[in-house]
């Protein structure tokens, strides 16, 4: 196991840190996700301004044959902080949005973000500042922190991501295991467990894709197996698949070299 400290050193600068600190282990942040922003999209309606519809976008409401959401049909940034209280969306000030992103909520997303040509935000997203979601990258029920970046063809799936993340180009955060195929026609998924020194660990959830510390790198293409826990500091070489598991703080995975390690040897 990895402790707090070992995963995000800059959390205190998050400004929804709450969201990580309170539950026993980071993952299951992604599982308290939903009523987490609502939360939020509450605290927000008293701070920016509301916002039934924007010129520079189409709305889409229950009813509609979609799930209520934005889609970006102009270039446009910000020069304040907005929330959709029926759509259950707040966008910082500063941040830039351009044609052909899609944002459905609930969802947050910080000051000066970038959200790119392509993008799809399916909801349960939150985002910190400053962070990048790239052209055709795809977010779904994730945190991203502060200076985070998924600039190009990513997928970040229940998903955790400290500050200063980067991923690659094609880089992806798997989060559903393989099933068989009287599993499938049950529809019956297992909880992700992980494999760890002191015993397995029951993560208490079917759908886990990654947790990754604070300025992690990951190499383009990589693909990391759901339930990887990415110490900070952790470097991916490209193309590489990660095992699930804990990998503690400051190594760099090779493809010579890619055993989970929750200790530095």
């Amino acid at each position: 196991m990895l402790a707090l400290e070992d995963l995000f050193p800059h959390l205190s600068g998050f400004r929804h840190r709450h969201l990580v600190e309170e539950p026993e282990n980071p993952w299951e942040a992604v599982r308290n996700l939903e009523p987490g922003l609502r939360y939020i999209l509450n605290t927000c309606e008293h701070s920016a301004r509301r916002m039934d519809s924007i010129a520079e976008a189409t709305v889409t409401e229950d009813g509609c044959g979609s799930d209520p959401g934005l889609f970006i049909t102009q270039w446009m940034q910000l020069d304040e902080a907005v929330v959709f209280p029926k759509l259950g969306i707040a966008i910082g000030k500063g941040t830039k949005l351009e044609p052909s992103a899609i944002i459905k909520g609930p969802c947050v997303i910080g000051e000066n973000c970038d959200v790119r040509q392509g993008a799809y935000l399916r909801g349960n997203v939150l985002t910190g500042n400053h962070c990048t979601l790239g052209h055709a990258t795809e977010i779904k029920n994730s945190i991203l922190m502060n200076h985070t970046e998924a600039g190009h063809f990513n997928y970040i799936g229940d998903s955790v991501l400290g500050s200063y993340v980067n991923m690659g180009a094609g880089s992806k955060l798997a989060n559903l295991q393989f099933r068989t195929s009287e599993e499938k026609l049950n529809g019956f998924i297992h909880n992700i467990r992980l494999p760890a020194e002191e015993g397995e660990v029951d993560t208490g959830t079917p759908k886990l894709g990654s947790v990754l510390g604070d300025h992690v790198e990951l190499g383009c293409n990589a693909v990391l197996s759901p339930g990887s826990v990415l110490g900070a500091h952790v470097w991916v070489y490209p193309n590489l698949t990660v095992p699930k598991g804990f990998y503690a703080p400051r190594q760099v995975l090779l493809p010579r070299d890619i055993k989970p390690r929750s200790k530095n040897r």
